[in-house]
């Protein structure tokens, strides 16, 4: 049986005054998947996400989510259980680990449902257990990644929205938070939308890769398929016609 879709872009176009930084994108993404959204700098990949979450002008084309078009507004998308990481590891540095959960479950009303995810996701990640009382600003680069990961898991989202969770961090903390990011999607059943530079460590947890150049979608195939081609050698060698 196939999954169903759960969030659509149907021919989305994004301009930024006079840049056209997304033109006619179709995306889509099925429950339970991985989907990498690949391509050189200013491809739209983050533009894809930014548009899905609220925060990118959509000149045209829609967004649908279980087949039904919305309109995107952060707050309402967040209700609707789509969470977004956006790149940087943007932690409340002057916060605790805690405080900084407790801010990502802002949409949990009940104190003791707020406390048990909490709890649930500092099991998922022992680091942030051990370092619980600790400020943000006082863990590691990666730390600080898997705690804007965890934050992103407080609103218990179907869909969680990645950009460039791998930026700037050592080869060995790349595959750690690789690997939690397959084991959020496999143990939460969690699909994932993510956009990353690294391409190799993620064509190998995505089902799906989509390839976009010049804020069109060049190619999309399974991730074996898109491995085994040339489309990303020749995108990212300026040789797509």
């Amino acid at each position: 049986m196939k999954n169903e879709i759960l969030l659509q872009l149907k021919n989305i176009s994004v301009h930024y005054g006079g840049v056209k930084a997304l033109d006619g994108v179709d995306v889509a993404l099925d429950e339970g998947e991985i989907v990498a959204l690949m391509g050189p700098n200013g491809a739209g990949k983050s533009t894809v996400l930014k548009a899905l979450f609220g925060l990118a002008p959509i000149q045209a084309g829609k967004i649908l989510w279980h087949e039904d078009s919305i309109e995107p507004i952060p707050h309402e998308i967040i209700q609707k259980g789509i969470a977004f990481v956006p790149q940087g590891r943007r932690v409340f540095t002057h916060l605790t680990v805690e405080e900084n959960l407790e801010i990502g479950g802002f949409i949990v009303q009940d104190k003791k449902e707020l406390k048990r995810r909490i709890n649930e996701v500092m099991e998922m990640f022992p680091v942030l257990k051990q370092k619980r009382n600790a400020k943000s600003g006082t863990l590691s680069g990666g730390q600080q990644q898997m705690l804007a990961l965890a934050r992103g898991l407080m609103t218990d989202p179907k869909v969680l929205l990645l950009d460039e969770p791998s930026l700037g961090l050592a080869p060995k903390i790349v595959k750690e938070v690789f690997a939690k990011i397959k084991e959020i999607n496999q143990n939460r059943k969690t699909a994932i939308m993510i956009v990353e530079h690294n391409i190799k460590s993620v064509l190998n947890i995505a089902d799906r890769a989509y390839v976009l150049d010049k804020g069109k979608v060049v190619a999309q195939n399974t991730a074996k398929n898109i491995t085994d081609s040339n489309i990303l050698e020749k995108v990212f060698m300026g040789k797509m016609k």
